[in-house]
């Protein structure tokens, strides 16, 4: 299993958010969660993707024990091994297609050379070759998207998770972006872990899981 975790418990004040939740997945797979707002998708998101800490409980990542790493260690762990996609892109605007794609490649250490050419090869399997000099504010929501999806996978992470990936995209966008989560497994064997509100995408999925109240239960 790519991602283990056991017992994961989590409060905010005295609201308990998640209640020992146990979750597994393999590699190449592709989880869906689904639940109501409120019901701790989110949160539990983070936890598996290390932004939050759990207050109880035991978390591996493709065979770390990822809660035990020092501060260092787990930023540059996350920043090699974890992607994440948002619903709201994220993009610098400051910054064009090919640069905001670059920026976790810099982070991690690499060169100019590799990395421009690492954001090159992505941005071209998402289809933006003609759109890499352009600046977000010049990009279409699916284009912002794709290139949100290329920058999550520029260090070739062994997971990617997407928080509500095509939530505010319109019905044609959509889909597009639901069958790209489908082509990177085929093509990079990508292991995915997705929470969505929508039905279409989950039913994509290998498995689609629900939550309740901190937990997951029967739908």
């Amino acid at each position: 299993m790519i991602i283990q975790a056991k017992g994961i418990e989590k409060s905010f004040g005295d609201l308990k958010v998640l209640k020992g939740i146990d979750f597994e997945v393999g590699k190449s797979e592709v989880v869906s969660i689904m639940g109501a707002s409120g019901a701790g998708k989110s949160t539990l998101l983070q936890i598996l993707g290390t932004l939050s800490t759990p207050d109880a409980g035991s978390l591996e990542i493709d065979g770390t024990d990822v809660l035990h790493l020092p501060g260092k260690e787990l930023s540059a762990f996350r920043n090699r091994r974890v992607g994440f996609v948002f619903q709201f892109h994220h993009l610098l605007p400051e910054f064009n297609a090919l640069e905001n794609v670059m920026i976790p490649a810099f982070i991690a250490g690499r060169s100019d050379k590799d990395s421009k050419a690492a954001a090159t090869r992505l941005l071209e399997e998402m289809g933006l070759a003609g759109r890499m000099d352009h600046k977000p504010s010049e990009l279409s929501g699916g284009e912002q998207q794709r290139v949100a999806i290329a920058r999550a996978l520029v260090n070739e992470p062994a997971i990617l998770f997407a928080d509500e990936p095509s939530g505010n995209l319109d019905t044609k966008t959509k889909a597009e972006i639901h069958q790209l989560f489908f082509d990177l497994r085929e093509r990079h064997g990508q292991t995915i872990v997705i929470v969505t509100h929508d039905p279409e995408l989950a039913a994509m999925c290998d498995r689609s899981l629900f939550m309740r109240d901190g937990l997951f239960v029967e739908e």
